[in-house]
């Protein structure tokens, strides 16, 4: 019995190329289907877990899932935007808490979060080296932003301007880097979040200019009429805010009408998150509120959905696979016909034939077997990685 093993391996390894193919093209049939039943898996979880940890999402109307993967993982496509003044509308009902999310911009394809310090323990986010934010222009960066950037506390990172050529004078805005988030295995790991005011200074609704009344400043000084001083075109606005300068930033307008993109609303329990739900349910109400989890339910059923349909395809061409492999080893046989013919003339036994062919045709499963289940083993291994980059 050894021998024929021995035959059967050394016929393998002569046809190393066919039996690689076969190999090949039997593990993508087995691993395929595997693998995204696993990726899907994982995406459920990472999905449904922030979803279920986020009670209620207002926002402005608008499409309901873009608000969730906006506010949720901080997708890039901003919704429509939500007036501020809906956070102290939302507090004064005495029925929950609100975070402002505005997320819009971003620094290097990371977003930046404005928000208040009320989300670091909403989503139990702990500083691992560094500060907290102090003042305006501070952020802390998630675990896996932090590192990819090569960010430190004391570092500065810089906003990314929106367009190449921006006419409104809106500049790019150096944050200062105060602290490094510990890793929290959630999108907040690749988010550098700062103060909202911070976000509206980078959209250009505050500036600060270099103080008119310093003697150095008198070549940006157009004229003088007692207090009132008037700056000509070389004033300076400052991309920068440093504790020199903080104090002649200032906001135009009136900060309740500034933007944001979603409220966090934190009910004080499921009957006071009902009573919220229903001061929304008018149609004349500028705003939205939805329970993200169901928003996450509906995505996933389409996903789900779409599943079944990969998986019909897949295993169609599964059974297409097989059924060539086993066209490729009857041709096999065929062509050794003349082969066997001298096996049997020399001696050899018909049993000791049929596990020459047999052993081919296990080893090649086995092996193909091994490999998917390896493949299967890393996806699931990396999976939770590859769910979070995407997400």
């Amino acid at each position: 019995m050894m021998g024929a093993f021995h035959i059967g391996w050394r016929y393998l390894a002569f046809h190393r190329i066919k039996t690689a193919l076969l190999v090949g093209c039997l593990t993508l049939v087995l691993f395929l289907p595997v693998a995204l039943r696993i990726l899907v898996g994982h995406t459920e979880q990472q999905l449904t877990t922030r979803a279920a940890a986020t009670p209620l999402l207002i926002g402005a109307k608008g499409s309901p899932l873009e608000l969730a993967l906006n506010s949720l993982y901080f997708d890039t496509k901003v919704p429509a935007r939500l007036e501020y003044s809906e956070v102290a509308a939302v507090r004064d009902t005495g029925l929950a808490g609100a975070i402002p999310l505005y997320v819009r911009f971003q620094s290097r394809k990371y977003p930046i979060v404005g928000t208040s310090l009320d989300y670091f323990e909403f989503r139990d986010l702990q500083i691992a080296a560094g500060s907290q934010m102090q003042r305006l222009g501070d952020c802390v960066v998630g675990a896996v932003a932090a590192e990819q950037l090569g960010l430190h506390p004391g570092d500065s990172v810089i906003s990314s301007p929106e367009t190449v050529f921006d006419i409104a004078g809106v500049y790019p805005l150096k944050m200062r880097v105060t602290g490094v988030l510990s890793p929290a295995n959630s999108p907040d790991d690749q988010a550098i979040f700062t103060d909202i005011k911070t976000t509206w200074i980078i959209e250009g609704l505050a500036h600060g200019h270099t103080d008119l009344a310093a003697p150095e400043a008198r070549t940006s000084v157009l004229k003088r009429d007692g207090d009132r001083i008037t700056a000509n075109a070389a004033v300076v606005q400052y991309n920068e805010i440093t504790d020199q300068n903080i104090g002649s930033f200032h906001f135009h307008g009136d900060v309740s009408g500034f933007p944001m993109t979603a409220i966090i609303a934190l009910p004080l329990d499921d009957k006071t998150g009902t009573l919220l739900m229903g001061r929304y349910l008018g149609e004349d109400h500028a705003a939205q509120i939805l329970i993200p989890q169901k928003v996450i339910d509906g995505l996933l059923a389409t996903i789900l959905t779409v599943q079944q349909y990969v998986t019909v395809g897949m295993a169609v061409l599964g059974v297409a696979t097989l059924a060539t492999a086993s066209l490729v080893f009857l041709l096999s046989l065929r062509l050794r016909r003349r082969e066997i013919e001298t096996l049997h003339k020399i001696g050899g036994q018909r049993g000791a034939v049929f596990a020459i062919c047999a052993f081919e045709i296990v080893f090649v499963l086995a092996v193909s077997t091994l490999l998917a289940s390896l493949l299967a083993a890393t996806t699931h291994w990396v999976g939770p990685d590859l769910i979070r980059f995407f997400l």
